[in-house]
């Protein structure tokens, strides 16, 4: 598999940050708006979908299993499903670049399909753990035919002819294995279950229920959520709208409050309450950022929001809090570096195991660039101080939110923070560069 040559970008300090813009479409939702509006008999369209490359890879493996995918308009595309458990064999592997959240998922929508289908990806991604998603798959009857060492990618499974409906209680807080279960537990006959100690983000548990599926969430414990799902369903296509994506909010607006002088609107952005953990913290910081408006879009809540520069502190980040930010802890250690006093991120196990070890880059990430971090277990602490040094050259490890994050510091600190590479911040948000260029960020 051929890597592009890489791509270095210097963040150099300059002026505020300032601008209405809305971010691209939420990367969550877009993902599994696809692989749902594959499985309805007829005609879904969604409008404002993600079109990095991360969502595309799910879209070329949808048309691989046999649903029809058609881009009407930018960031609006009409799909033909094939109905629940009607996946076609693919002709070759299906290859998802660098999307852990599109591979786990399709592979639990394949696991209920009559099909075997071979899953692949980049360097990055075969590092990745897969057996966590398989582990429950195998238990309805679907069956690993091939893997790497350790269930990895590459990997082939051949889907159950008739699913098994399980009870399935979540080892770990993973929304990814959630919706793999609930997607493979659509075409068994009777009740699939899956049980979580702590409630994850339920963009699947959301859409199944506006496609027309009979899906229960109740409390469960102090932090957890009960799912129970009746298979077989025929889900019904419709419209899907597709918010802006809070992850990919977070790096102008991280921007906008650590640059002195900013003001930034940002538009539409997804404000469910399991994914807003990021937007608690920093208000907890001492953050300005405004409510302007409030709507439903696709059953998601949206927001605009006004973002000014603003006067951090340290806070201490409980382990309660991960499943609703896991993605934005890369992004808040930034803002923690510019905070006054140390911020505690507790519980981040999570994190060494994402597109990178996550935890270890973080930190590696402020220490090139003058600040005192520590990691204690999994938790990491940042000591912040208003002024930063930076001037560091950080490696992002194919990790498009360790290079965004990176970039946002840049902004801030005293000297420029290079990146050595930023061709892989397209997996998640196309056009980032050109849209921070135009709030003001220098950016070369």
């Amino acid at each position: 598999m051929k890597l592009a040559s890489p791509t270095p970008l210097t963040a150099r300090r300059g002026a505020p940050v300032q601008g209405r813009i809305r971010v691209p479409g939420d990367k969550s939702i877009s993902h599994r708006a696809l692989i749902l509006a594959a499985l309805t008999v007829g005609e879904t369209t969604i409008s404002g979908l993600l079109e990095g490359e991360d969502v595309l890879h799910t879209a070329d493996a949808m048309r691989a299993l046999g649903a029809k995918l058609e881009r009407t308009h930018e960031c609006v595309w009409r799909i033909h499903g094939v109905g629940v458990g009607g996946f076609a064999q693919p002709a070759g592997p299906l290859d998802f670049g660098n999307s852990g959240t599109g591979v786990r998922l399709a592979i639990g929508a394949v696991a209920g399909s009559p099909v075997t289908a071979s899953f692949d990806g980049d360097a990055s991604l075969r590092t990745r753990p897969m057996r966590r998603v398989l582990d429950p798959l195998e238990k309805m009857g679907a069956r690993v035919i091939e893997a790497a060492e350790g269930g990895r990618l590459p990997l082939t499974l051949q889907g159950a002819a008739d699913p098994i409906p399980i009870v399935y209680e979540s080892p770990v807080p993973s929304a990814q294995l959630k919706s793999a279960v609930l997607l493979a537990g659509l075409a068994a006959a009777g009740e699939t279950t899956v049980i979580e100690a702590e409630a994850t983000r339920d963009h699947t548990e959301r859409l199944l229920k506006y496609f027309g599926a009979k899906i229960a969430s109740k409390p469960h414990g102090e932090h957890g959520r009960r799912i129970t799902l009746q298979g077989q369903p025929e889900l019904e296509p419709c419209n899907v709208v597709v918010p802006a994506d809070p992850s990919s909010a977070a790096f102008p607006l991280v921007a906008a409050l650590i640059v002195p002088g900013s003001d930034l609107i940002l538009e539409a952005v997804m404000t469910n309450p399991l994914r807003t953990g990021l937007f608690a913290t920093l208000r907890e910081m001492g953050a300005n950022i405004e409510t302007l408006a409030t709507r439903d879009d696709g059953g998601e809540e949206v927001a605009d929001l006004r973002v000014t520069a603003s006067k951090l502190k340290g806070v201490d980040v409980p382990a309660a809090r991960a499943p609703s930010m896991i993605d934005e802890y890369l992004i808040l250690a930034v803002a923690a570096a510019f905070a006054e006093g140390t911020t505690r991120m507790r519980g981040l196990q999570e994190l060494r195991v994402k597109e990178s070890d996550r935890l270890a880059a973080t930190a590696e990430m402020l220490r090139v660039n003058g600040v005192n971090v520590e990691i204690e277990g999994d938790d990491l602490i940042v000591h912040g101080k208003s002024n930063i040094a930076g001037g560091g050259d950080v490696t992002t490890h194919m990790d498009h939110r360790i290079a965004m994050s990176a970039l946002m510091m840049g902004l801030a600190s005293v000297n420029p923070v290079r990146i050595d590479d930023s061709a892989f911040i397209a997996t998640s948000f196309p056009g980032f560069v050109g849209l921070m260029r135009s709030l003001g960020a220098d950016l070369t």
